[in-house]
């Protein structure tokens, strides 16, 4: 079955596999939140959330139509490809620099020397274009297909296939994979799995640890915003993937994917904002 039919029909699967946990017929259940739709028109933005609760084998879903479709991952995508880097030698730790070239970029933070760890911190483009290079088109396919990441394809150019190449990843895999790679389920060593589980611890608190990425990408004239990762607690785990479109973005482009995500985190009482007040339940 081709790749672009499989994804057309995938809507229609969620929705059989909705009306089955329904029904008792599915272990896994889902749940539809469609009242947390207005985070999503208050910022102006189409878009979906999906979060995976480990401990009950239950999603809640908003926008379920997009649960299994698929969007450019854009820096996403930086979470697989420092496993990748560090599990072909490429780059032998988190501390390992790369030389600015000196040119001017229009984020400020990226125009300067930087390690694995400011890099992901600061979705620093060019530093993981030429991680890819150094990675090479034959090792990045075979790692992908290994990792099962998203449809695995590199067409656009060793430093572009997850910006503006082939690369598609649905909210449903990026949460599968977060899922594997925290569970150790990735072919990755556990140095690797280890040092970028590391890197991309967000926030800590006293009650959850909170590891996450972040992507911007544009596709067929929409841009599209990502907020992805997982919360542990001491009880339980939860993942999340939070994706955002607009033809139109204004400067709170960026701000939407977080300030959705965590209201509706907050709500569910996965986390805790001091700015948001949960309901009571």
């Amino acid at each position: 079955m081709g790749l672009e039919l499989r994804y057309q029909m995938k809507p229609t699967i969620v929705r059989v596999l909705l009306m089955l946990a329904i029904s008792g017929a599915y272990s896994q259940t889902f749940e539809t939140k469609d009242e947390f739709k207005k985070y999503f028109d208050e910022a102006g933005v189409q878009g979906s959330f999906a979060v995976y609760d480990l401990k009950r084998d239950r999603y809640v879903l908003i926008n379920s139509e997009q649960f299994e479709q698929p969007f450019v991952p854009a820096s996403t995508f930086k979470i697989c490809n420092s496993l990748i880097g560090l599990e072909t030698g490429v780059i032998p730790n988190e501390h390992f620099v790369l030389k600015w070239d000196g040119m001017k970029r229009q984020v400020v933070s990226w125009n300067a020397d930087q390690d694995l760890q400011t890099a992901y911190k600061n979705s620093t483009v060019w530093y993981y274009q030429e991680l890819a290079r150094r990675v090479g088109g034959k090792r990045m396919k075979i790692w992908l297909a290994k990792a099962n990441y998203g449809n695995s394809d590199t067409s656009g150019g060793i430093d572009l296939f997850w910006l503006t190449g082939g690369l598609r990843v649905t909210p449903m895999e990026q949460i599968d994979f977060l899922k594997r790679l925290h569970q150790d389920q990735l072919p990755f060593s556990d140095r690797s799995v280890r040092i970028v589980k590391k890197i991309m611890v967000e926030e800590q608190t006293p009650d959850y640890t909170l590891r996450t990425k972040t992507g911007w990408g544009e596709q067929a004239g929409q841009n599209v915003g990502w907020y992805i990762g997982y919360v542990t607690k001491k009880d339980n785990d939860y993942f999340f993937a939070t994706c955002i479109q607009t033809s139109d973005p204004d400067e709170g482009f960026p701000k939407y994917r977080k300030t959705i995500t965590r209201k509706i985190l907050t709500e569910l009482g996965v986390i805790q904002s001091p700015e948001i007040q949960p309901k009571k339940h």
